[in-house]
């Protein structure tokens, strides 16, 4: 694939992000424009590596036909590589935006040497076809006469509502904010998804026969029991929207809220008003504690930094990651390395340092005598190995106060809501999640099915594509007896933009 020899004569070069200390004056995306040439130069470090593990269960999880994208790109192929893309991806631009890329950390030349850029080359894809006019609406050849509905609007629901109207069923998605995209629209900032990205795609879903229907929270002001007897199945792909607390002393001090209400309100904000309605919790002027890394965490340094913070820390209760490789994480697994994402590049320009603490536990939220958070009380912690689980001891004398009038809880969720699996009657796993085994995705109620991250707990948007593609075929198969909709890992018959 690519250039037989692209590997040996190009370095690896990505998309470079705006310049610091111009993008975090504004929300606008965080991305720099790609150059043609240099995602042909990219696109030939493809090698002929013979299995691409970058599909593989230890790559994609939707098992994109990377290589051969990647090949038609450095040919200058481009209508061709869309098409290739759409295959098994309904969504490239969220994931060629939002998503880690584990097909990189699978690539094969990663063994000896930096992996090809695919996120880059995807995403670059995708915005092309748009702008090229390549993707219009396409409408179903013939309609089934059946009706679903989703529950949810997530990138599980839209995947698997772009699938199921595809195959001719009339498909309506319920969502409970006033805005259509779940976590794609209220959860991701505008910095990392610009939501005009998001619509454009909805926009185009609707216009090939989706509904849509916001301000609908099914369970409570729309009766669930009601839609199941109105339609001919049911999907629930309402996310895992529970997040995990910090029920520590102090707890109930204003001023410490969950990430997703920050994050959240911040993004209504700027779409209803430019954030010119002062709807939103603002990190102005405010030193900012944000517990819990990974993406939400970082969304919250970049979102805070934005507001114009005074300073800000990130609390991590695990030890730093080593800059390489362990020797217990050998390639294709998911490297474990440390990184550092947009928000931790922004912090560091504007005050001089990472803003990520590690190995440090949250023992006591310290307040004012107005009832408001002043800062945190922690400690230290070691970790070792006992008995093949890893266990954390508090290092003694290692206390410490740190000063915050704004902390934000991003130490992820633990699953969905549970109102409207108790109006339906939908059992739940012992991980508190719907019950529904995945490649079949049926609940313990006929013609209820569950996708997404309430079907397998917190995970990424492309697992949520995933699961919305194979809860749509198995949606069919229940409906019809058969599907002509692909399996999750093949690209017969899947969605063409």
């Amino acid at each position: 694939m690519g250039k037989p020899t692209g590997f040996m004569e190009f370095q690896r070069k990505t998309v470079g992000y705006r310049p610091v200390l111009e993008r975090i004056g504004d929300y606008g995306e965080i991305f720099s424009a790609p150059q043609e040439e240099l995602l042909r130069i990219q696109g030939a470090r493809c090698m002929d590596c013979g299995v691409p593990f970058c599909q593989s269960d230890s790559g994609c999880p939707i098992d994109n036909l990377i290589p051969e994208w990647n090949d038609l790109v450095y040919q200058g192929r481009w209508r061709e590589a869309l098409d290739r893309l759409h295959r098994t991806n309904n969504f490239p631009e969220f994931t060629g935006r939002t998503c880690p890329a584990p097909c990189e950390g699978a690539c094969v030349l990663g063994i000896t040497d930096p992996a090809v850029t695919i996120k880059n080359i995807e995403n670059a894809i995708i915005d092309r076809g748009f702008a090229e006019g390549w993707i219009t609406p396409r409408l179903p050849a013939q309609r089934t006469g059946k009706r679903v509905v989703i529950v949810g609007s997530g990138p599980s629901g839209l995947a698997a509502a772009d699938q199921l109207n595809r195959a001719g069923h009339e498909v309506t998605v319920y969502e409970r904010a006033d805005r259509i995209g779940g976590l794609l629209m209220y959860g991701i900032p505008n910095m990392k998804l610009d939501k005009q990205v998001v619509q454009r795609r909805l926009d185009l879903m609707a216009a090939e026969g989706v509904r849509f229907v916001t301000n609908a929270d099914v369970g409570r002001t729309v009766d669930a029991k009601q839609l199941m007897a109105d339609n001919d199945a049911l999907l629930l792909a309402t996310g895992a929207t529970k997040p995990r607390d910090l029920p520590i002393p102090g707890r109930d001090l204003k001023g410490i809220h969950y990430a997703m209400q920050f994050l959240t309100a911040n993004t209504k904000s700027l779409l209803d008003s430019g954030l010119t309605n002062g709807d939103f919790i603002s990190a102005r002027d405010k030193d900012v504690i944000v517990i819990g890394g990974g993406d939400t965490g970082t969304d919250c340094i970049g979102t805070s930094i934005r507001h114009g913070c005074r300073g800000l820390v990130n609390f991590e209760l695990l030890p730093q990651p080593p800059r390489e490789r362990a020797a217990d994480n050998p390639w294709p697994q998911w490297p474990k390395i440390l990184r550092s994402d947009y928000g931790h590049e922004e912090i560091a320009a504007k005050f001089g340092q990472d803003p990520r603490t590690y190995a440090i536990l949250s023992k006591e939220f310290l307040g004012d005598d107005k009832g408001h958070v002043r800062g945190i009380r922690t400690v230290h912690v070691e970790w070792k190995v006992v008995d093949g689980k890893f266990k954390m001891d508090e290092v003694p004398g290692s206390e410490q106060e740190w000063k915050a009038n704004l902390v934000l809880l991003a130490m992820g969720f633990l699953g969905p809501e549970h109102y409207l699996a108790e109006s339906l009657g939908v059992a739940v796993d012992p991980r508190t999640n719907y019950q529904a085994e995945h490649g079949r995705f049926t609940t313990s109620l006929p013609g209820v099915f569950a996708a997404g991250d309430c079907r397998r707990g917190q995970s990424l948007v492309v697992w949520a594509i995933n699961e919305g593609r194979g809860a749509a075929r198995a949606v069919d198969e229940f409906l019809m007896g058969h599907s002509s909709l692909p399996a999750p890992g093949t690209s017969q018959g899947a969605a063409i933009g």
